[in-house]
């Protein structure tokens, strides 16, 4: 009998050990908001506009390729192309860490310019046509706090929200909720939401570190 129960205690050892393993395994990147970075004070203090600075840590960035884009819906309808997208990956190295995000330069003006950046790799401030009105009320958001949360491959994850419409007021959101993002893109004017995903290096991406904007 007590050989029976020293059995079983290593075998549920070895299962809750091998079970840690493959957690390891599917863990591929992690992020987190970093609302009050050094990059955002500078945007503050010169008053450049928004910008949403985010810590990213991705694992095994040999092998994974990352997608980092923003889509802009104008009167509920998706527009066709992002407004500005970032891809890039088969880094050199095993692990990629460092700050990632979006920047708006000008948000409330004709001259709007935006841009994104990642760990070693940016795109240039590209100018959007945006129109602009006196009455519209403007609001923008992290999508996620401050505490790190892990990225699936494949995954899709909302990072930040910005928001315009006409009215008085902007009702609050749960942006990670399906059904009620859905209705804030219906409601306002125009809503622009950060995404990003991680995929396995493949056909469809170019060999090499590479960026596109």
């Amino acid at each position: 009998m007590k050989n029976y129960f020293i059995f079983h205690v290593i075998l549920l050892c070895c299962i809750l050990l091998i079970s840690g393993c493959d957690n390891s395994k599917d863990k591929v990147a992690t992020i987190s908001a970093h609302s009050d970075s050094e990059y955002v004070q500078t945007f503050e203090d010169l008053h450049l506009g928004i910008l949403f600075d985010f810590d990213f840590k991705l694992l095994h960035a040999d092998k994974h390729w990352v997608d980092l884009w923003m889509e802009r819906y104008q009167n509920g309808i998706k527009e066709s192309q992002p407004l500005t997208q970032l891809s890039y990956g088969n880094s050199p190295n095993h692990g990629n860490e460092g700050q990632l995000g979006f920047g708006v330069i000008n948000p409330i003006s004709e001259d709007t310019f935006v841009f994104l950046y990642g760990p070693d790799v940016r795109t240039e401030p590209s100018r959007i046509e945006k129109e602009t009105k006196d009455d519209m009320l403007t609001s923008w958001d992290y999508a996620i706090g401050d505490e790190e949360v892990e990225l699936a491959l494949g995954e899709t994850k909302i990072l930040a929200v910005y928001r315009e419409t006409e009215g008085n007021s902007i009702r609050t959101v749960d942006y990670q909720d399906k059904e009620s993002l859905n209705n804030m893109i219906k409601q306002d004017d125009m809503v622009w939401l950060l995404k990003i995903r991680i995929e396995e290096t493949n056909a469809n991406h170019n060999e090499g570190m590479q960026q596109k904007s």
